[in-house]
């Protein structure tokens, strides 16, 4: 199994690609910790008891994310693996967006990252190991009208990953992103049909994603086999931003 012995951490982990990666990541012998925000009866669909745990957090809290890295090393004892994917939308066009709207989105998707990063990082570096994913979107990209909040969250978080990926490298902690397109998750449910017909003309492969197969390209991205590649933004899109 690709992740036998290692320890995992994914955020934003009980729906969606989030869950997804988690499933993923336990069938290949990971031990996995994810976070979720309110949902207690889908987050105990994924979780075991055992080696798959969920905690009930608000990422954009440090003391909280702080906690369950400690909790995360008192059980399993290290932490080899951290995916940031935990993130909201609140599409409005700036005319109409709040600064609630702005708030909530840049601190769940960017500051939340933060909050949960800077405890892993701790622990990673007295391993001098680890490898870090970030959840990003073709959003922070090529901009999305109506998404000013979400686009520079996921603008920055691109940067977080190139940064990060530049202090951490020698310690052998590596650091890359992957920017997804549209994929059929409870985000994407809601668009209406107008708004579907006109994304899926814009696709090249003419279909959203999945999130099993956004799933299986974050196994690689943090597996072995991509032991050499840190700093990387990889797009999956099915052809939207070329």
């Amino acid at each position: 199994m690709l992740f036998e012995g290692k320890v995992a951490i994914v955020t934003g982990g009980s729906r969606g690609i989030g869950r997804a990666i988690v499933q993923a990541l336990a069938g290949e012998g990971a031990r996995v910790a994810f976070t979720y925000a309110q949902n207690k009866a889908l987050a105990d669909e994924v979780a075991n008891g055992d080696t798959v745990i969920g905690f009930q957090a608000d990422v954009t809290k440090f003391d909280q994310a702080k906690d369950i890295v400690k909790q995360v090393k008192e059980r399993f004892g290290r932490i080899d693996i951290l995916v940031n994917n935990a993130g909201i939308t609140r599409d409005k066009l700036i005319a109409m967006m709040s600064e609630k709207d702005w708030d909530d989105v840049i601190d769940t998707n960017l500051k939340g990252a933060f909050n949960i990063t800077k405890p892993v990082v701790g622990a990673m570096l007295r391993q001098r190991s680890g490898t870090i994913l970030n959840i990003t979107s073709i959003s922070g990209i090529v901009g999305m009208a109506g998404q000013a909040n979400y686009s520079s969250s996921k603008a920055g978080m691109i940067g977080f990953t190139k940064a990060l990926a530049k202090e951490l490298a020698k310690a052998n902690i590596t650091v890359n992103a992957l920017a997804l397109g549209f994929v059929e998750t409870d985000m994407t449910a809601v668009l209406n049909g107008e708004y579907r017909t006109k994304a899926l003309a814009q696709i090249p492969l003419g279909r959203f994603g999945k999130a099993e197969e956004m799933a299986q390209v974050a196994l690689f991205m943090l597996s072995p086999t991509a032991s050499y590649m840190t700093g990387q933004v990889l797009q999956v899109d099915g052809g939207l931003a070329m």
